[in-house]
């Protein structure tokens, strides 16, 4: 047997001998991808520190990794499909190992920022090349039990991330969380060139780039509008960016519409299966990220936790997204997707719940269920959710069909992080000031509201000013703890309204078992013979 595999998955008269082996290395690249973005909240106290980050330049050393992984894969992902679905993925691991090895050297936020755009570039490439490689690759008949795994490791990541950073940080400066990107994608870079074999469209036409401009501007001015709105204010820029996201959607729109070979064929809305499970996937990490994001902090500035032990900490959540795999590996050929994604957001949406119960008194305990339940619910939905997406899309079109499906995981991540995080910054500003009043002098009182490292600072420098003393700076930590877990709570109040809301969504445009295949299938709905059979298998449906 060669060393590299050099046979075109297309021309393989039978299933790929070492498919269980390239699937490990898929995901293996798509672990550090999404490991990059959960990492950096553990590291971001230290980068803060370091670097004399502003809450704004550490939103934006955060988002800079979002906003072309969010807005690039649709287009990154027709790329791979008409010229090579595995050079995409070695070429996007490369450009993700040079902005790791860049953020892992530089000094300045400016830099830093370009360092992590830089890696999202790399990370919009690789991300969709992973899953539509997964489908290329596999027969119809182990598609389902490779996507869950596929899923299943992104869930994991979500946990894993934190670790891997903490237990860094332990012993070694923030660069390291970037540095330790290199090797793994390196490894992969080796994995993907003998284990996975070449893969690309057969037969496709030229690329709509027209359509692939619309859509990089219409989803990059929407995630920015997202992130700066809700943080720095309405003001021209996220104003301006907001109408250019809608003037580019219409466009994108009535241009998709009219063209023949269409980026993404828009008319597949049309489709309750497709529409629905998108929205499945966009609520559901809409929650996700933002529970870890304020989850984080919590552990790490009101309880106390170090870098690795609130790591640890998060390890449930990866064991639940494991058992949920497990169980929606049984249960979808029997139950049907429409249950399967409704269930797993249901019980997500109790864990948000279950958050508001939050106080200044909570310890480590009341955060296991909510994360348990979130992980649990992640392994229950998304791999059906994910399966039944790229049942919509031809072999021709699998780096689409993965562009889209990363594109609806990204841009929920991201507006759960931008909305939530606004309103529990909000949230704990108002309820710190009608704690502390005229307690603290004027320009102290602004820094402290800024974020709850920043409140515990001022605790720190008022520990230290003679005229104070220790009661009052342990009245201001308080007030910082008490101030943080009425937002938490709070924002968990909205963040599962708005989640009972997409779960209430999905319940009304996911048709049941035996509608999902004929819906898929109904004349006129662009989908194909082949697409419909995709689908009905997905679903356990033989009508």
């Amino acid at each position: 047997m060669p060393f590299l595999a050099n046979t075109p998955v297309e021309k393989m008269t039978g299933p790929y001998a070492r498919r269980w082996w390239a699937l490990l290395v898929l995901c293996l690249s798509l672990l550090i991808t999404v490991m990059a973005n959960t990492s950096l909240i553990v590291a971001a106290p230290d980068m803060t520190t370091d670097l004399g980050l502003s809450s704004s330049d550490l939103q934006w050393v955060v988002d800079s990794y979002t906003v072309p992984y969010a807005a690039l894969m649709l287009v990154l992902g027709a790329i791979g499909d008409k010229y090579s679905r595995r050079g995409a993925l070695v070429l996007g691991l490369l450009i993700f190992a040079g902005g790791s090895v860049m953020g892992s050297m530089v000094d300045e936020t400016s830099l830093v920022i370009v360092a992590r755009a830089i890696m999202g570039v790399g990370a919009a490439v690789v991300m969709p090349a992973t899953l539509s490689l997964v489908v290329a690759t596999f027969p119809r008949s182990e598609r389902a039990k490779a996507i869950t795994a596929w899923a299943a490791t992104s869930g994991v990541a979500v946990a894993v991330g934190p670790l891997v950073s903490g237990w860094l940080l332990e012993d070694h400066a923030w660069g390291s969380t970037f540095l330790i990107n290199v090797p793994i994608a390196v490894l992969a870079v080796f994995g993907a060139l003998a284990l996975v074999p070449p893969s690309k469209a057969e037969g496709m036409g030229r690329i709509d780039y027209v359509g692939g401009l619309l859509s990089i501007v219409t989803v990059g001015s929407l995630i920015y509008a997202a992130i700066e709105g809700p943080h720095s204010g309405w003001g021209a820029g996220p104003v301006t960016a907001a109408v250019v996201a809608g003037v580019g959607l219409v466009a994108f729109v009535a241009w998709e519409l009219r063209h023949p070979h269409p980026m993404l064929d828009v008319r597949k809305f049309a489709l309750r299966p497709f529409t629905g499970s998108m929205l499945a996937v966009m609520f559901f990490f809409f929650g996700m990220f933002a529970v870890i994001y304020y989850a984080t902090q919590f552990l790490q500035f009101v309880l106390g936790y170090g870098a690795l032990d609130t790591g640890v900490r998060l390890l449930p959540l990866g064991g639940a997204v494991f058992l949920g795999s497990a169980l929606t590996g049984m249960l979808t050929p029997k139950l049907g997707v429409r249950v399967m994604a409704v269930t797993g957001m249901a019980v997500g949406t109790a864990g948000m719940f279950l958050l508001t119960q939050i106080d200044k008194g909570s310890t480590y305990g009341d955060f296991l269920a909510p994360l348990m339940m979130l992980g649990l619910a992640l392994g229950l939905a998304i791999s059906p959710a994910t399966d039944t997406i790229m049942g919509s899309f031809p072999e021709s079109e699998l780096g689409v069909g993965g562009g889209v499906n990363d594109t609806a995981l990204e841009l929920g991540g991201a507006l759960g992080i931008a909305v939530l995080g606004s309103l529990l910054g909000t949230a704990y500003r108002d309820e710190l000031t009608d704690l502390v009043g005229n307690r603290l002098p004027a320009e102290a009182m602004e820094t402290a509201k800024d974020s709850v490292g920043a409140g515990l600072a001022v605790a720190e420098r008022v520990a230290q000013d003679p005229s104070a003393g220790p009661q009052q700076a342990q009245a201001a930590v308080d007030a910082v703890h008490q101030a943080f877990a009425h937002g938490v709570a709070q924002t968990s109040l909205i963040g599962g309204i708005i989640m009972a809301a997409g779960t209430l969504i999905v319940l009304a445009v996911l048709p049941g078992r035996r509608g999902f295949a004929r819906k898929s299938a109904e004349p006129g709905a662009g989908t194909t013979a082949s697409e419909a059979a995709t689908v009905r298998e997905h679903t356990g449906s033989t009508r």
